[in-house]
């Protein structure tokens, strides 16, 4: 009988003991609702480990961005630069608080946002009258983007930057945390990210009254009375008690999370590194990468398989990978808008999206599944070959 291998997931969530604690603490103390000490020590705890002054507990990252954005003052009329090679939820703010996003290309070294190309948008923008309001810089699959260039040209054109550092928490630039070099940072704490509540996030500033007028917000902006009195509008946004105690733990073991997957990416570098047509993301020499996920690009053209065609190989042994994202220039929904690439007619974010793949990377993956997915890649292109 053939016993079909178990399924490997490219990035699943790694709980232990610790949080499993902390979630009995909330429901002993019956702290459930989105308030309670859990909160207000996971705030204070993200804040020590990245050096941040301020953290705000909110229950999801896109949350968290969503308030940066509104909180630069962006709406209606309004346009917002954003990293091109992103999940929608980097986007999807932006036009949730009514303005519009130009969309900015990747450069080849770190595949985050470049520098040449936010240089150019910029400058379009400050001679047509439109400065944006603001710049998201995704920090992507674990790696910063470039940020000394960036917050130079943005200082110099007075545009506050906003670190998306979703895919990020524990990267850093230059010594300093990913998440915490702009006006704000959010990081995400969702079931695929590197540490998780389940769902959850954190907006970070060196701006109390930011972070302060950020927690208003996300309780729906209940103005100090003691009836239910509004005077702007709030949202539904803060973390729960029992998530945050979830989220906690998980702080706790975040560098081994983070050795883990370093660790993974390594074995698939020993591995695959050699064989030609295989590059993998590269780790710029300005700081550390999480290598939250094991990113590589291969070329059709030299190993006679294309990303697509390992992707599938892999959905049939059981495995998990998946293309790297999308470029929003490229998506139905921002198509129409304006775009800015590395160099006049060289798109890199469409290379690598044509090109690329995400491979398990998830810290409790053991040698002997990783050896699954080393061997299904090896197959699929020694099958090419024969």
């Amino acid at each position: 009988m053939t016993v079909t291998p178990s399924y490997i997931y490219l990035s699943p969530p790694h709980l232990g003991d610790k949080e499993r604690q902390m979630i009995e603490e909330a429901l002993t103390t019956n702290w459930i609702a989105p308030v309670g000490p859990h909160v207000d020590q996971f705030e204070r705890e993200i804040s020590a480990y990245v050096g941040s002054p301020g953290a705000a507990a909110l229950n999801s990252g896109t949350a968290a961005l969503h308030l940066a954005i509104k909180l630069t003052g962006a709406g209606p009329g309004d346009r917002v630069l954003c990293s091109t090679l992103t999940f929608a939820a980097s986007a999807n703010p932006i036009r949730y608080a009514g303005a519009e996003p130009v969309f900015i290309d990747s450069e080849p070294d770190s595949w985050n946002m470049s520098p040449a190309a936010l240089e150019r948008a910029l400058h379009m923008a400050k001679k047509e009258g439109n400065v944006p309001k603001a710049v998201v810089v995704v920090h992507l699959y674990g790696q910063c983007a470039d940020m000394e260039p960036i917050m130079d040209l943005c200082h110099h054109y007075g545009v506050p930057v906003i670190e998306d550092a979703a895919e990020s928490l524990g990267a850093d630039y230059k010594g300093r945390a990913s998440g915490t070099i702009g006006l704000m940072g959010v990081y995400s704490f969702n079931g695929n990210k590197i540490i998780t509540t389940s769902g959850g996030g954190m907006l970070v500033s060196a701006d109390l009254a930011l972070v302060e007028k950020a927690r208003f917000l996300a309780a729906q902006a209940r103005d100090p009375a003691p009836h239910y009195e509004h005077s702007e509008l709030g949202f539904n946004y803060r973390l729960s008690n029992v998530l945050a105690g979830i989220g906690r733990g998980q702080l706790q073991v975040l560098e081994s999370r983070i050795q883990a997957r370093r660790t993974v990416f390594e074995r698939y570098r020993s591995a695959l590194s050699g064989i030609d047509g295989i590059r993998f993301a590269p780790e710029a020499p300005y700081g550390r990468s999480t290598r939250w996920l094991t990113a590589l690009t291969v070329d059709a053209g030299v190993t006679g398989v294309s990303s697509a065609r390992i992707i599938r190989a892999s959905a049939d042994h059981n495995i998990e990978a998946r293309p790297v994202w999308k470029p929003m220039h490229l998506q139905p929904l921002y198509g129409r808008c304006e775009y800015v690439p590395h160099g006049p007619g060289d798109s890199v974010s469409d290379r690598l999206f044509a090109t690329g793949l995400c491979l398990p990377s998830g810290s409790s993956l053991t040698e002997d599944e990783q050896q699954r997915v080393i061997d299904c890649i090896r197959n699929t292109l020694s099958g090419a070959r024969e």
